[in-house]
């Protein structure tokens, strides 16, 4: 069950208690805010749609969660909730959870955390007539488009034709004047400092992309050559560095004889005798002990990963709802870098023969490409397959 598919399950949950009478609600959420637990709470997932909903109900929030925790409790793939503090909704999901979540982007492909959320609604976007505003604006309606948005671009002047040959942006966007408020505003982020066209357009798109809106893009002088070095200082090359491993980790498990199966990522443990016999461990570090030495350790650092794939699809939500690329940008960042450790357990070793495990580990690094890929073409930037 992936986020977005448990958001509409706890929300399926208010309006059934609505509709049979346990809960008066004159107005419903048009959609409930899932997310990692904070401190003190535990589970996969908590929501904080019962305090939400206490005061337009009339009931205390422990009270409401506690109804919503009888509902969800009989859902499929729920297998905990857990009341805390002053009415969260803490939510565990079945064992599988990861297995599923790994499925489901493989399945979704580079669409991963593409909704129907905003399907129908046309939103204005107009920018400045300057680089930086017209690429923001141009990734921004991207994102919305990924929503089910259909957004509308104008701009104060026609795109250079540099911005559209070199840059990516659109050539058919209007001139025109915004005149909207709040997220309907025109686009006026501060400025690039220099022409960001002699980057080349991944390069200079990241550069635009990646500041907030309200920080200055570092482009200019030396600044400009960050973007293009190939070091773990350059976080873009870090992000496409880790999409090229994955799909490299693809082509060399195919010439082993294995494909990627989600699935549990460690090994069962085998028996372990006095001596420290066992399992040898997919490191080649010797075998599995009781203290939990050998590839628990992958499985431990694989949950962050999980846990920012899972959170993808509200990134994207978030991205266009506060028409701010960079916070896709960030995660993209953070993907990569969890990923990072990850990648040395995926392929055997020596004379390892290929596990469930290690098509497990493939497959979540499969996954990881691929949120990774499809995340880079929101902002129109290349996903090479080789780097």
């Amino acid at each position: 069950m992936t986020p977005v598919e448990l958001s509409r399950t706890v929300l399926h949950a208010v309006r059934r208690a609505v509709d049979e009478g346990e809960l008066a609600v004159a107005v419903l959420p048009e959609r409930v805010v899932v997310a990692p637990p904070g401190p003190g709470g535990c589970g996969d997932y908590a929501t904080s749609v019962a305090l939400q909903l206490a005061r337009p109900a009339g009931q205390p929030a422990p009270a409401l969660a506690e109804l919503l925790r009888t509902r969800l409790l009989r859902t499929d793939g729920i297998s905990d909730v857990v009341v805390t503090g002053p009415g969260f909704l803490n939510i565990s999901l079945d064992g599988d959870a990861d297995g599923r979540l790994v499925r489901d982007i493989l399945r979704a492909g580079p669409r991963y955390g593409h909704s129907d959320t905003l399907a129908g609604q046309t939103v204005d976007l107009h920018a400045a007539h300057d680089a930086r505003a017209v690429v923001l604006m141009d990734a921004v309606a991207r994102v919305l488009r990924s929503q089910g948005a259909r957004p509308r671009l104008t701009c104060a002047g026609p795109p250079e034709d540099a911005w559209v040959c070199i840059l990516g942006v659109p050539s058919d966007i209007s001139a025109g004047t915004g005149t909207g408020t709040g997220t309907n505003a025109p686009l006026r982020p501060v400025p690039a400092p220099a022409d960001p066209t002699p980057l080349g357009r991944d390069a200079a798109r990241w550069a635009l992309l990646h500041p907030a809106p309200h920080d200055r893009p570092h482009i200019g002088d030396s600044q400009s050559e960050q973007h293009l070095a190939q070091r773990e200082t350059n976080p873009l090359f870090r992000v496409r560095y880790a999409h090229a491993r994955t799909r490299a980790l693809l082509r060399n498990a195919a010439d082993l004889g294995f494909t990627p199966e989600p699935g549990p990522l460690t090994p069962e443990p085998g028996p372990v005798t006095s001596e420290g016999d066992g399992p040898v461990t997919s490191e080649g570090e010797g075998p599995l002990t009781p203290e939990g030495d050998g590839p628990v350790t992958v499985d431990g650092e694989a949950q962050g990963l999980i846990q920012l794939l899972a959170d993808h699809p509200r990134v994207l939500a978030a991205t266009a709802a506060h028409r701010a690329p960079d916070r896709l940008a960030r995660h993209l960042v953070a993907v990569a870098d969890a990923l990072a450790p990850l990648l040395p357990s995926v392929l055997p070793l020596g004379d390892e023969k290929p596990s469930a495990a290690h098509r497990a580990r493939l497959a979540l690094a499969e996954a990881a490409g691929t949120v990774l890929a499809g995340g880079l073409s929101l902002l129109g930037i290349d996903a090479p397959e080789h780097l």
